[in-house]
Parts: structure tokens; sequence; C-alpha cells
């Protein structure tokens, strides 16, 4: 992306400032002119990325794909702050039709790329979901949100039954557990049956950059759901994937205990027990206090109460149209 930098075109820095701004400008530079003092008055410069010499990567943020530097122009420092714009919606399509892709990971209905145009859309990665069912297109669209909070009652009555009834299919993880897709990209394994699971990159990291680093661990015992189901005799699978996918993440990608985040999501996206890692630094989707439960945290809840996941009430979001809004919506929960 920096080697690009020179053929970003850039507009002299007086043209870029906001109107309001610009005026004040004007007006402060006369009032010195009258003054006779020249020395506070504000010179236009004309700016090129030719003229940016970079001193280091300040930050970089892959969520927001934005990344901030600092340089220096001249003998002066400057920071500069790069970010991917958003999509000219009107020409996407015409875009599109411009591309070219190279498939990264394919595991039944999913699909990655990177895509290359020639277009005004720059580089990107794209997932497919292909064939795409009325769940998914709902999952992925812009809906309404709303804060349930799920008492052990309201669990049992409405949303157990809904999740058994609006079931993703799962055959994308059995084939990682089975090792029919994605071998290649697993990270760490352990095979036993009871307290074994296998930990693989999201499809959100791109394996470049360990301040991105997502990965999942997915355990090999059906049939539990969600933190929900989580007692006491789970105990040595969850301290099995707490130990052991530290150590592989430290191993692997020299990422140490301090700068991961660890946890579930409740509700789930899908309801076969999985395990986030993420890097610290990185803005995970689904980390905020209303769907993150934390890993060692849930272990001493347990080791406290056995039943604690059975008696606690949760609170998270459900957006509207989801199978759980509308079940929700039948027992008149929302007012």
């Amino acid at each position: 992306m920096l080697e690009k930098m020179n053929n970003i075109s850039t507009q002299p820095l007086d043209d870029s400032v906001p109107v309001c701004k610009k005026r004040k400008c004007d007006n402060e530079c006369n009032e010195a002119e009258k003054d006779g003092d020249s020395s506070s008055a504000v010179v236009p410069f004309s700016f090129a990325f030719s003229d940016f010499k970079l001193v280091k990567v300040l930050r970089e943020d892959a969520r927001g794909k934005l990344v901030t530097l600092h340089g220096t122009v001249g003998d002066k420092d400057a920071v500069v702050v790069l970010e991917r714009k958003a999509f000219d919606i009107p020409v996407l399509e015409e875009c599109l039709q411009q591309t070219t892709v190279k498939e990264t990971l394919q595991n039944d209905v999913y699909s990655t790329f990177d895509v290359y145009s020639s277009g005004s859309i720059a580089h990107m990665k794209a997932t497919l979901i292909h064939p795409a069912t009325e769940k998914h297109i709902s999952k992925y669209s812009d809906r309404e949100p709303f804060i349930v909070r799920e008492t052990p009652e309201l669990y049992r009555s409405v949303v157990l039954p809904s999740i058994q009834e609006n079931k993703f299919s799962f055959q994308w993880v059995y084939n990682i557990l089975e090792k029919k897709t994605e071998s290649e990209r697993i990270v760490a394994e352990d095979p036993d049956p009871e307290v074994g699971f296998v930990m693989v990159p999201d499809m959100k990291w791109n394996r470049e950059n360990v301040e991105s680093l997502y990965l999942i661990a997915i355990v090999h015992r059906r049939g539990i759901r969600s933190i929900r189901d989580l007692r006491q005799e789970h105990l040595p699978l969850l301290e099995n994937i707490l130990n052991k996918g530290l150590a592989a993440i430290e191993e692997k990608f020299s990422v140490k205990a301090d700068k991961l985040r660890i946890y579930f999501h409740y509700q789930p996206s899908y309801y076969h027990l999985h395990v986030h890692f993420t890097h610290v630094k990185f803005e995970a989707p689904g980390t905020d206090a209303l769907r993150a439960h934390l890993l060692e945290d849930v272990i001493d809840n347990i080791k406290m109460n056995s039943e604690f996941y059975n008696l606690k009430t949760l609170s998270y979001i459900v957006r509207e149209h989801d199978a759980l809004y509308y079940a929700f919506q039948d027992k008149k929960y929302f007012v």
C-alpha cells in the first residue's frame, strides 16, 4: 500500500479546508497583514506524497481499514492517516464486472477470494456464501437491534425451541473437524473426542498481520450448543482449549497470553461450541458487553457453581427479522 502512495492525487491544502475554517484563516491572514505582522500569517502550500518520507507506521486498524503513518515533509514531522474510502454504490456493479478473483478458501457454501479491480474500487477481500439461504441473507442485512434479558425460563420456553427449529447446517463445521476441508490451515489440534478441538483461522484474518489475529477453536464433542449447556463436567474441555490454544499461538505466532482476548459469543452465530481467540489490538466484531463472555470468566463461574449458566439471566441483542426476534415477539416480549 505504501508503494502506491505516490499515485494518490491530492489537492493543495487550502482547497481541502472546510469553508468555515478557510474563511477564518483568510480573516486571520488579512488581520495580520493590517497589523504589519506577517509571521503569523497562514501560508498555503501544495502537498504530494512524493514529498512524504516515511519514518514508521504508528497504527494499523485492520477492521477499520485505516493506517496512521509518521513521516517528514521537508524538515518537519508529519502524520498521515490513510483509510479506504466508502464504496461508490452507483458504480459498484459496473466495477465488479472489471474484477478478477483468486480463491483463498472453499468450505461447503462458504468461499473467500482476493479481489483485484481495474475500476474505481481498490483491491479487496471478498467472502462468498453460495448458495445463500434466507437465513444467510437476513444475517448479513442491516436490521434494527433490540436488547433481550434472557432468563432461564425464557431460554427453555422461547430460545431453545427456536434454536431447535431454525438451525443452520453444520456441514462446514464437520468438514473442518473431519479434515475434509481446511486441513492445511489447522493451527492446533487435539483429537480427543471429549476434550479435543481443532483451531483454525477465522475467515476475517488473512494471516499476514498478527495484530489482527483471529482464530476459532471448534470442539470435537457434539451436542454442546453454547455456554448455556456448560457444566462442571466440561471444565477439562474448557481448560484444555485455553492451555493448548495459548501454547500453539505463542509457538506459531509469538503472541503471548496477555495480548489475547479469548471468549465465547452469546448468542453464538452457530450452535456448535467454539471459542474465539483474537489479538487485543483487533477490534473484532462481537467483543462488546452484550455478546462476549471471556473463557476464563466462564471457567471461574462454573467452578463456583456448576449450574451457573443454567441459572443466569443473560443479556444480548436480537435483530429484527431474526428467528429469535420473531420467537420473542410471539411471546409479547417487545412492547
